[in-house]
């Protein structure tokens, strides 16, 4: 409540590009540990099932390597650092595919949260966290009755899980007493098996739940308040670079006004190395001729298109051309134009009788 008040009220106000950005430079994004969780899992325990044959036939000539090995071997100090590095060499050439998806694993099911994200910001000694008052209100705020909360219902669920299946399987566990060990192990690796693929329709169930609301969070922790909003705006507002950009929209969208005017002119009026105006009169309801276009060079080209898609007539006219670019788009030509212009209406006019 405290901070509502400081900053300006309650924080009803969607957050800005502005506001996320600045979030997301200072690392503080939608990322929920679940997602990395369950992927790791249920990828992992998918690749193991492929892989395992595998492994076991590689630890299996490990093993038989070994064992042959025992009746020559010499236990030296540099025999025995021989026959470590041998072990370390295999075990990193059988365990490798598995390191090497945790890895990938681990990058893409970030990069598919948040996308690419690179910040020192997080990693910056922060010495408010060794405060003990602040860090005991961490341990105690909702945050972590949250993530507290969170733990538990996994833990139950896990747990349940196990319990389930394998009181399920009891029955059938009875009556292995009289078959063989291979029998036994195979039921123990479909029970173990089944107890795994629950285990990770579990944890991608929590870890949905947990995306959706951590992004809800994030989206609250990022809303503003009005004067925040304000205060932004006017920051905004001060920087040339953003004015810059405001100055080059509006100029853009009162060009793209200014080209829809052209096809309702009656004539355009053109210097022609790089100066056309388009006026527009109707008689009885104006006073006097509009500029309802102007401009030079490439704007003048587009000008002179626009017209001739529409079969208005192009007159030119250099010292009528120069003079009318000096006026205001929209206004009226003055009463010492009228005469050149209202030449040039007429000629426009019995050009159009001719071909009617």
């Amino acid at each position: 409540m405290a901070e509502e008040s400081s900053s300006g009220g309650e924080r009803s106000e969607a957050p800005s590009a502005k506001r996320r950005e600045d979030f997301r430079k200072k690392g503080q994004v939608a990322q929920s540990k679940e997602v990395q969780t369950a992927a790791l899992f249920t990828i992992v325990l998918i690749f193991w099932l492929f892989y395992m044959p595998i492994f076991w036939n590689g630890l299996t000539d490990l093993l038989k390597a070994l064992f042959q090995s025992i009746d020559t071997f010499d236990a030296t100090a540099s025999s025995t650092l021989v026959l470590a590095l041998f072990i370390i060499q295999k075990s990193m050439i059988l365990l490798a595919p598995l390191f090497f998806l945790v890895l990938i694993i681990g990058f893409f099911s970030t990069f598919f949260q948040i996308g690419w994200l690179f910040t020192a910001q997080p990693l910056l000694p922060d010495f408010n966290k060794l405060n003990p008052i602040s860090g005991a209100a961490r341990f105690f705020s909702k945050k972590s009755f949250v993530e507290l909360l969170k733990s538990l219902i996994k833990v139950a669920l896990v747990g349940w899980i196990g319990y389930s299946t394998v009181l399920d399987k009891f029955g059938e566990a009875l009556l292995l007493v009289d078959t063989s060990i291979g029998t036994t192990t195979a039921f123990l690796g479909k029970t173990a098996l089944l107890i795994l693929a629950k285990i990770c329709a579990i944890l991608l169930l929590i870890a949905f739940i947990d995306f959706l609301f951590v992004r809800w969070e994030m989206e609250q922790k990022m809303k503003m308040t009005k004067q925040e909003l304000k205060e932004e705006f006017k920051e905004m507002e001060g920087d040339p670079y953003i004015k810059a950009q405001i100055r080059s929209i509006q100029q853009e969208m009162a060009r793209k006004r200014m080209m829809a005017e052209v096809p309702s002119a009656d004539v355009v009026v053109t210097n022609p190395t790089h100066i056309s105006v388009a006026l527009r009169y109707s008689s009885g309801e104006m006073d006097a001729p509009v500029i309802v276009a102007a401009g030079t060079n490439f704007i003048a080209m587009k000008i002179r298109e626009i017209a001739r898609e529409h079969d208005i007539p192009i007159v030119e006219n250099p010292p009528v051309a120069r003079l009318l670019h000096k006026l205001d788009i929209g206004s009226p030509i003055p009463e010492d134009m009228f005469r050149a212009v209202a030449e040039i209406l007429a000629h426009v006019y019995s050009l159009k009788n001719k071909n009617i």
